[in-house]
């Protein structure tokens, strides 16, 4: 099982320094096309323009799915259970029905009623990648609310720590590693994402999946293959990182 689900990835790996500009053979050793890679200015600006879009969506959808979570497990409401459905539904819904819906919208909706001032760019990205990740945080930090002790806040409150206090204090850091894992995961799959960028992307706009899919049309070119490597290491760092954190933070409590 897990040479089926690394072994390509090795493959990439060695063929991203073979010399031959096919990778149908081996033609010996070289750093050509990382070097490529790094000097492509269309590459790099549209990483740029991925990691700005995944950053200001996982920013907000932290924020907001984490108070989502929060609203959902500790307080009751009318309607309760219906916002719950609705609020997870980009989880089961394809890609492809949210990409035309977010851009009927966009074109039907928000842009007539602003009068021109809501265009089609990088923020219209942005905008729609928080629908998904908002859902991902959302879901992770209800899965560990359901295995705190309520009862944490209350005493919180009992010796005199105010609501806002008390969930500053008490619940946060409990939450901290699961908001972190969904930030990870929400992070990972805005920069993996193709479709909703396509749909909703402007002129000028370009992420780094809407300029691979442009090139891939006439082969599979090295320096593909080394920026591949180069994202791979990236997020083995990223999940290194993480998990070095988290270690810390249960090996603090634990003290």
């Amino acid at each position: 099982m897990f040479g089926f689900m690394y072994l390509p990835i090795v493959v990439l790996t060695v063929f991203s320094f073979n010399q031959s500009r096919y990778s149908a053979s081996w033609k010996g050793f070289t750093l050509d096309w990382y070097y490529e890679f790094f000097t492509d200015s269309k590459i790099l600006s549209a990483l740029q323009d991925s990691l700005v879009v995944a950053t200001c969506a996982v920013a907000i959808a932290a924020v907001m799915g984490t108070l989502m979570a929060v609203g959902l497990a500790r307080y009751r409401f009318p309607g309760k259970g219906l916002y719950r459905g609705i609020s997870f539904l980009p989880l089961i819904i394809p890609d492809i029905s949210i990409a035309v819906a977010t851009l009927v919208f966009l074109a039907a909706v928000a842009i007539p009623l602003s009068g021109g001032l809501i265009q089609l760019s990088l923020w219209t990205i942005v905008a729609a990648h928080v629908v998904f990740c908002l859902s991902y945080v959302a879901l992770i930090v209800s899965t560990r609310l359901t295995n705190l002790d309520s009862h944490l806040e209350e005493a919180a409150l009992d010796l005199g720590a105010t609501p806002t206090q008390a969930f500053m204090q008490v619940l946060l850091p409990e939450l901290m590693p699961a908001i972190v894992s969904g930030c990870l995961l929400a992070f990972v799959l805005s920069m993996d994402d193709f479709l909703l960028a396509s749909f909703t992307a402007g002129q000028g706009a370009n992420t780094l999946p809407m300029e691979i899919f442009s090139r891939i049309r006439t082969g599979v070119k090295p320096s593909l293959n080394a920026l591949s490597v180069v994202l791979i290491l990236a997020s083995g760092l990223a999940f290194a990182g993480a998990e070095f954190l988290r270690y810390r933070g249960e090996q603090k409590r634990r003290m």
